[in-house]
């Protein structure tokens, strides 16, 4: 889902339908935003009680929509919602999940994701689709890890994405897969480039369309049972993608990407969790991808990375990236909880491909209990960037 970085958010309306069980024994004494109107309306404590077993099928469904403002999107309105459920009752079954938003922003940007992670009958597949459409005026700043913070300017351009794939379990939490990734975009013009010498994107290759068609090999490593919330464990993706003219590609390129995280329960006796998380995005061998498929801030699959820098700060062929969260309790009742956090940022310079620069990022925020029986938090950061860089980030569910 494409992150809305804010200066102002309100919530509109924030509603939860619950229907399934993750740990009853922990959520009975537990309350949710759905609780606290539950009580207000009736005018007396009224806290929902799971007493039902975990059920196939039973879906849970989080909604927010919210109104906000964006230095990249101007005002703009939002619709977000979150579907999860189980297709197993075993105790080690992994949570699905359905991602989806509609956004609509001041300077006519539209943003409609669709991303899907489903498990099916005893996690014996993996099922990932991760598709938008966007018509997206937004802003660059070049190439490499050293673009001035003033030297942004506006490109306009409508997109495709269609990525799908699907992973086969070849032992306890480990899954092979493949898949096909589609990018599409079109109408890519410069609104306002720097007068006087060409910007990096024409001198990297400016053209009206850029198209992106190719196979990708998938790695996975997942112990974790709930990925909207995870309180432990570990998750390691690997995907290569080889992309060929054949399959209607502009160019042959590849990329490599690696995404680690960690979740520790911290300390031990309490619900509080310390979260690591590497991602690593690589450009492989001879080929150039597309300008705007280049590795950049704030545009992994979930357009959290780099917390205090807008998305699209800083672009290159090779991306390191690093995070970690402190997650803890703040009321007894689960209702509230905070966080802080820290990242760095390095990618490769155009002419020598080394790492020179670091942009490092760091800030806090608070968790809002949407729906206790999922673990599904409103989640509302300040992040703070180097060069004056910062502002809110606003998701729902947690940030990785």
């Amino acid at each position: 889902m494409l992150k809305i970085v804010v200066k102002i958010a309100f919530p509109l309306l924030l509603f939860a339908f619950p229907a399934l069980r993750l740990h009853a024994q922990e959520t009975n004494n537990q309350i949710d935003l759905v609780d606290v109107g539950r009580s207000w309306l009736k005018g007396h404590k009224s806290t929902r009680i799971d007493t039902l077993k975990q059920k196939v099928g039973k879906l849970h469904i989080s909604a927010l929509p919210v109104a906000g403002y964006t230095l990249q999107t101007g005002f703009a309105g939002v619709l977000s919602s979150n579907f999860a459920f189980y297709t197993s009752e075993h105790s080690q079954a992994n949570l699905s999940s359905v991602l989806t938003s509609v956004t609509y922003s001041q300077y006519k940007q539209i943003i409609f994701p669709i991303q899907a992670n489903i498990w099916t009958k005893g996690n014996k597949y993996n099922i990932q689709t991760d598709w938008r459409y966007l018509k997206y005026p937004s802003l660059t700043y070049g190439l490499g890890g050293n673009t001035s913070a003033d030297s942004g300017y506006n490109i306009d351009y409508g997109y495709l994405r269609l990525h799908q794939a699907i992973l086969r379990t070849v032992a306890k939490d480990v899954y092979l897969g493949i898949g096909y990734d589609f990018d599409y975009f079109w109408n890519i013009v410069e609104v306002d480039p720097p007068p006087g010498k060409p910007t990096d994107f024409e001198r990297y290759g400016l053209t009206k369309t850029e198209k992106a068609s190719g196979i990708s090999l998938h790695f996975l490593f997942d112990d974790r049972r709930n990925p909207i919330n995870p309180a432990n464990g570990n998750y390691f993706s690997v995907i290569y993608r080889p992309n060929f003219t054949w399959l209607g590609s502009d160019n042959a390129w590849q990329s490599l990407l690696f995404d680690l995280r960690k979740y520790i329960t911290f300390p031990g006796s309490t619900h509080n969790v310390l979260a690591l998380w590497s991602y690593d995005w690589l450009t492989v061998g001879n080929g150039n991808p597309p300008y705007l498929l280049l590795p950049s801030t704030g545009w992994d699959a979930y357009s959290n990375t780099a917390r205090g820098y807008i998305q699209g700060r800083y672009r290159s062929k090779n991306m390191l990236y690093l995070e970690s969260e402190y997650r803890f309790g703040i009321t007894n009742n689960g209702l509230l909880g905070g966080v802080v956090f820290a990242n760095a940022q390095s990618f490769s310079e155009p002419t020598t491909n080394r790492y020179t620069y670091i942009a490092p990022g760091y800030g806090g925020g608070i968790r809002i209990s949407l729906n206790k029986f999922s673990r599904t938090n409103l989640c509302v950061d300040y992040g703070w960037g180097i060069h004056g860089s910062g502002g809110f980030f606003v998701n729902l569910g947690e940030v990785f």
